[in-house]
C-alpha cells in the first residue's frame, strides 16, 4: 500500500511549531509515539519558548523525534524551519496543541496512495476544550462527507481545513509550492493551501473517524483575529494578488469567486463579533455578507441571528457565546 513511498528517508515527516506551550506539546508528541504507521520523524521547532517547551518535548526520548531551537520568528517561520529539514516523501503540519488519532497517518498514507494525481489527503477532526486531555468529550466534530478533486475555488471562498494537522502532504508538492509566508500572521495557512490547490487535487481518508483532535485556545490567533477584518487583508492581499489565480481561472470568473470571498468573510468577521459579544456590530456584518452573496442558509441564519435574544442558548447555533 506505502511503496511509493519506499525511501531511505522517513515515510513521513510530522512538522511543529511550539511557543510557549509546554502544557500541550507533550499529548501532541505523544500522539506521533502513538501512531500505528511507525516510520516518521517528527521535527519540533521551538520558536523562542519561555515556559520550558524544549524540555517537555527533550523528556520524550526517541530517535525519530528532533528538537531545533530557534529565537521567536513567528508560526510561519517556524514551519519553514522545519520544512528545510524535512526528509520525509509526506508532510504533516501539527500544531503543539493538538493532537493525532493513533490511525492518523496509516489513513492519510492509504488515501495518498489511492490517488497518486493529488497534493495531499485529509480526513476529518474535532475540536476539544482548552484543558482537554485525550479520551476527553469532544465540543464538536466534523466527520464529513469532505469534498475531494479539484477544491481550488471551494477553498477560495472558505478555508476547509481547520490547520495542517488533518492534512498529509506530498513533499514534491511542498516543494513545489514553497515556504509560508513569514509576513502573514493570520490566515497564513489558509494562502498556502491553495497554492497547493493550483498544482492538482485533494484525497479524502476514509472513514467518520477523526484524525486530529483540535484544540479550542481562547489565545488562537483564530479567536483574538477572526473578528477583525483588517486581519484577512493581509492574507487576502497575498490569495488574490497571486498571478496564477487569474491565469487559471479567467478575469470574470476570478472576479465571481473574489467577490463570495469577501462576502464570507464580512460573515465569518460576523459571527465572531456576536459570539464574542458585540452582537450589534456582527449584525450588520451579517447583513453586509448576505447582501452581497446572498443564499437561502445565509438569509435563514441571519434571521435566526436576529431572534437570539429571544432564544434559549441551546438554539444559539454557529453564533453561541464563548465561555466566559
Amino acid at each position: 500500500m506505502y511503496r511509493e513511498f519506499a525511501t531511505p528517508a522517513p515515510t513521513v515527516s510530522i512538522l511543529t511549531p511550539a511557543y510557549d506551550v509546554a502544557r500541550f506539546v507533550g499529548a501532541a508528541v505523544d500522539s506521533v509515539l502513538a501512531q500505528s504507521f511507525p516510520d516518521w520523524e517528527m521535527i519540533v521547532v521551538d520558536d523562542g519558548s519561555r515556559d520550558g517547551t524544549a524540555e517537555v518535548v527533550a523528556e520524550r526520548r526517541d530517535p525519530r523525534i528532533r528538537l531545533i531551537a530557534q529565537e521567536n520568528a513567528g508560526v510561519s517561520a517556524a514551519r519553514s524551519r522545519a520544512m528545510a529539514e524535512a526528509r520525509g516523501e509526506a508532510i504533516l503540519f501539527l500544531d503543539a496543541d493538538d493532537w493525532l488519532a493513533p490511525d492518523a497517518l496509516s489513513r492519510l498514507l492509504a488515501a495518498l496512495a489511492e490517488a497518486p494525481e493529488a497534493v495531499g489527503a485529509y480526513g476529518g477532526y474535532v475540536v476539544m476544550a482548552e484543558d482537554a486531555r485525550p479520551g476527553d468529550a469532544p465540543l464538536r466534530r466534523k466527520a464529513g462527507p469532505f469534498p475531494s478533486g479539484d477544491l481550488l475555488e471551494t477553498l477560495l471562498v472558505e478555508n476547509l481545513f481547520a490547520n495542517g494537522g488533518h492534512l498529509l502532504l506530498r513533499r514534491d508538492a511542498v516543494r513545489q509550492a514553497g515556504p509560508f509566508l513569514p509576513q502573514l500572521r493570520y490566515g497564513e495557512d489558509w494562502e498556502y493551501w491553495i497554492r497547493l490547490s493550483l498544482q492538482g487535487p485533494w484525497a479524502v481518508a476514509a472513514g467518520a473517524a477523526p484524525i486530529l483532535y483540535l484544540r479550542q485556545r481562547s489565545g488562537s490567533a483564530y479567536h483574538r483575529m477572526a473578528r477583525d477584518p483588517a486581519a484577512f487583508a493581509p492574507a487576502m492581499l497575498a490569495i488574490w494578488g497571486n498571478p496564477a489565480l487569474e491565469a487559471r481561472l479567467g478575469r470574470s470568473r476570478f472576479l465571481q469567486i473574489q467577490r463570495r470571498a469577501e462576502a464570507e468573510n464580512a460573515w465569518i468577521v460576523g459571527r465572531e463579533l456576536i459570539r464574542h459579544g458585540q452582537r450589534a456590530q456582527g449584525l450588520e456584518r451579517l447583513r453586509a455578507s448576505v447582501a452581497q452573496a446572498p443564499t437561502p442558509k445565509r438569509a435563514l441564519l441571519l434571521a435566526a441571528a436576529h431572534a437570539m435574544p429571544m432564544l434559549p442558548r441551546a438554539l444559539h447555533g454557529p453564533f453561541v457565546a464563548y465561555p466566559g
